[in-house]
């Protein structure tokens, strides 16, 4: 019946946890997609896609932070409404405490884990592969036949009367942009074509538009001296859409098959990132122990600081040793696993300490 009450307790806690830092997580992420798709990195056909499966990815770091803070917050209540001293009034010794914390934390490790090593790498790369889709693709950009539509970052728009199925090919076409030209006097752009062809450059950084046999009008706005040039083929550079900013890791959306058959500093990092993540969620729910231990009369959120303090200490030590890692200067994750140890065997020896039977104080004669 404790087990159950506590794991009932705790599970709602966690759960309640997870999607306040989800909710979070999500306004920041949707605010940097909004951004791109605003600056014509992305097309706002694959904006919740994309904002989807970075959250996806984002659960292997969420995971562990929720399930600290929800045991915390969740033993913690009982510590302070005296719950916890009746129990231990009424018989329960330390391990009614260990058993259902210690399933709980076995489950949320194999989630972090399924997460870490492939939910989230399979994310990665499903995201990459959509905006590589928009790369190859009008379509994905949100182009239809017979309507007008702003092409991203250029100030202008794009009609065709016609569109392939796979979106590279297109009818009669008409685009339309405005710049500032050296008079520094606006000049409204307009090139038509009979049909055109969407392509990339070799190493598929770049989109382009080829237009043929069609004009192309140059007028500069509030003045008469226009310009007009009849072409047999016109080509027109296209924002690239891309997936990340530039601090993008490759080695990130790689598969764990592939990280153990390349042998470079980026990817030993990136696997002893991913091996770490399900056995950090273990240390944290054995500190969430001791720390969560207070008096009624204490403050409801003194223990959190230190908590939170705690959490980030550990996290950056980790981060450190992935640094690293990813320098050269070390070969292999054997400090990470040590920090983590010491960290484990020191929360492992608060708790033993407060539940230990403590010696009666000799009287003074």
């Amino acid at each position: 019946m404790l087990d159950r009450y506590f794991l009932r307790e705790l599970a709602q806690t966690v759960a309640a946890t997870a999607i306040v830092l989800l909710a979070v997580m999500a306004g920041t992420s949707f605010a940097h997609v909004l951004q791109q798709v605003a600056n014509g990195s992305f097309p706002a056909s694959v904006m919740f896609q994309v904002l989807g499966l970075n959250m996806l990815d984002g659960l292997s770091t969420l995971l562990p932070l929720s399930a600290f803070l929800g045991v915390l917050n969740g033993l913690g209540r009982m510590y302070r409404e005296s719950e916890m001293h009746v129990l231990a009034s009424s018989g329960m010794g330390a391990s009614g405490l260990l058993r259902p914390v210690s399933i709980l934390a076995v489950v949320l490790a194999v989630l972090v884990g399924a997460v870490s090593l492939w939910l989230g790498p399979w994310a990665a790369r499903t995201s990459d592969q959509l905006v590589a889709a928009a790369n190859r693709s009008v379509i994905a950009a949100g182009l239809d036949a017979g309507r007008f539509t702003p092409l991203p970052g250029k100030g202008g728009i794009i009609f065709v009367d016609e569109l392939s199925r796979d979106g590279s090919t297109l009818g009669n076409t008409f685009i339309a942009t405005e710049r500032e030209g050296h008079d520094n006097v606006p000049h409204l752009k307009i090139v038509t074509g009979k049909h055109g062809q969407l392509y990339q450059e070799t190493d598929g950084s770049g989109r382009f538009l080829a237009i043929w046999n069609g004009f192309q009008y140059d007028i500069p706005l509030g003045a008469d001296n226009w310009r007009k040039m009849k072409y047999e083929r016109n080509d027109a550079s296209l924002d690239s859409i891309q997936s990340d900013d530039n601090d993008e890791d490759p080695a990130h959306s790689m598969t764990l098959a592939q990280l153990l058959r390349t042998d470079n500093p980026d990817t030993r990092a990136e696997f002893a990132w991913r091996t770490i993540a399900p056995f950090q969620t273990l240390v944290l729910l054995a500190l969430a122990l001791p720390l969560s231990r207070q008096s009624p009369r204490e403050p409801r959120f003194g223990r959190m600081f230190l908590a939170i303090l705690t959490f980030y200490f550990y996290y950056l030590l980790l981060a450190i040793c992935r640094g690293q890692i990813i320098k050269g200067h070390w070969h292999h994750s054997f400090p990470m696993w040590m920090i983590t140890l010491i960290v484990f065997a020191a929360a492992a020896r608060m708790f033993q300490n407060q539940y230990s039977a403590r010696k009666p104080r000799k009287a003074v004669a």
